[in-house]
């Protein structure tokens, strides 16, 4: 593993449709990574379980065949391989099984190939079409800031990104650049009800609140109760888009990221020089009743 700071460095965002053959989502996913890093890009980042289709929709105990151990499993040696190949960062969306617990999990490979770690979805939700609590135990590794060759990213997966305390923390372990690997659409029990607007809105603020880089990876296409609506994209530290995909298309979006200008920018801007820890404790309840 290699920890140079390049405060320059470009990311790729893959937009992609899934299907039921789980050895053409992985080609696809590999062909789109090596077409990503022909175009220049260091970090590169794949949609949420991107090797099947989106099975969280409804409850069915077949689906747990999916899930694999972290060490030993099927794809994940093959993407490293592909990292190292590359030289690039991937950050990995994988079913993860760990004895009779079962995690939507993301391992971090660095562009050396190296596996830097393990994330564990941490927030998980439960409604129509979007059933993870039958599958997913609630993730236990907290949130991380994962030290690459092209700098310190903090991830999150999916139901994650609308939590603002996890965008925080992941900025106060050093975070750079927030990726959010992403499976959302179309709200099966609210017909009308499109989400895409705050979607978006929701993470621009927090790269504005933590003055980082982020995106999110989306997929698109129709599966079974859902529709996926696609609009991955990318933000600077300021909240502004640079790059955006459309609804339907599959796509690689990308953009070059100044890491060393946003630093300057966040120290300047003094939203965590003026943090007030010793007042946040309700933070720390699910009521905001005062501690003590």
């Amino acid at each position: 593993m290699s920890n140079v700071e390049t405060p320059k460095v470009k990311l790729a965002v893959v937009q992609m449709g899934c299907t039921d053959n789980l050895a053409d989502n992985l080609a696809k996913a590999e062909r789109l990574v090596r077409e990503a890093a022909v175009s220049g890009a260091n970090i590169i980042l794949l949609p949420e379980l991107f090797e099947y289709l989106y099975f969280p929709q409804q409850e069915r105990e077949e689906y747990f065949a999916l899930a694999h151990p972290y060490q030993g499993h099927p794809f994940i040696p093959r993407f490293a391989a592909l990292a190292e190949e590359l030289a690039v960062v991937l950050p990995l969306s994988f079913f993860e099984r760990a004895n009779q617990a079962y995690y939507n999990s993301l391992v971090m490979i660095d562009a050396d190939g190296a596996l830097l770690g393990l994330y564990r979805k941490s927030h998980i939700p439960d409604g129509p079409g979007y059933e993870e609590k039958f599958y997913f135990n609630p993730g236990d590794t907290g949130f991380q800031a994962f030290k690459t060759r092209y700098g310190t990213i903090g991830v999150g997966i999916c139901w994650d990104q609308w939590f603002p305390e996890a965008a925080r923390i992941m900025a106060l372990k050093g975070a750079e650049l927030l990726l959010y690997p992403t499976a959302i659409g179309s709200e099966p029990a609210q017909v009308g009800l499109d989400t895409r607007d705050m979607w978006q809105r929701a993470m621009l603020g927090h790269a504005v609140s933590n003055a980082c880089y982020l995106a999110a990876a989306n997929r698109i296409g129709r599966e079974a109760l859902t529709t996926f609506y696609g609009s991955s994209f990318i933000s600077d530290y300021t909240g502004s888009k640079l790059s955006e995909a459309d609804r339907r298309s599959e796509a690689i979006l990308s953009a070059d990221l100044d890491l060393a200008a946003a630093r300057r920018f966040r120290a300047g801007f003094g939203f965590f020089r003026d943090r007030r820890p010793e007042l946040y404790g309700p933070l720390l309840t699910l009521d905001g009743r005062d501690e003590g």
